[in-house]
């Protein structure tokens, strides 16, 4: 599926999952789903009755920026992430915390600038290394890779598990940002976002909002 943009994907996907999803605990679910974001950066959920708040989004995706695995702050905004903390207030959730190990991002850079044509430009997120610590927060996201195609830098994302009115939401968000980023220090055009969840699912609660 392609989509022009992000809105775009959630009116289509959330009345997909409405009419099609099949019933998995408290959840309407629908199985390995992948589409394509052809403008990535055209990341603003419109609809009024998703009523989403772009300032919690770029306050997100800063606290990724700042690569502090703490939620202490953010959870005054989001308290879904007090649930996720441990005894020390912080959580696996983190993107920018994980890419910072290793040094990824410049990683990808560095390879995309040696080899425009390279498949190794990736980062992971989900290490089963940290399992022992993923009783409150298990991250959602496998892995996010980037590659060069016509002079456009684009981008494929990887997630276990997306919930489709929140998560996918503010991730695309901060997916759509990392790209653009990325892209500025290649000095390249952002292409398409490429985005795959092997469970894409709504909450009961959020069924059937749509007016």
């Amino acid at each position: 599926m392609d989509f022009k943009n992000a809105n775009d994907a959630f009116h289509v996907l959330y009345d997909k999952i409405n009419q099609k999803g099949i019933k998995i605990a408290n959840t309407k679910s629908l199985l390995n789903i992948g589409f394509r974001i052809l403008n990535p950066l055209d990341n603003k959920i419109k609809h009024e009755w998703r009523n989403w708040k772009e300032e919690y989004a770029e306050y997100e995706w800063q606290w990724y920026l700042s690569g502090n695995p703490s939620a202490k702050d953010i959870a005054k905004k989001a308290k879904i992430w007090y649930s996720c903390m441990d005894e020390l207030g912080n959580v696996n959730s983190n993107y920018g915390y994980h890419w910072r190990q290793n040094n990824q991002l410049q990683y990808v850079v560095d390879e995309l600038e040696k080899n425009p044509n390279s498949r190794r430009a990736s980062i992971s997120i989900y290490n089963a290394k940290d399992r022992y610590n993923f009783e409150n927060d298990t991250p959602c996201t496998y892995a996010i890779n980037f590659s060069i195609l016509d002079k456009n830098l684009n981008m494929s994302v990887l997630m276990r598990s997306n919930d489709l009115w929140f998560g996918f939401c503010n991730d695309q968000y901060c997916f759509s940002k990392l790209q653009e980023k990325i892209a500025n220090e290649l000095n390249k055009e952002v292409g398409y976002y490429y985005h795959f969840a092997q469970n894409l699912h709504l909450y009961n609660e959020y069924l059937n909002k749509k007016k």
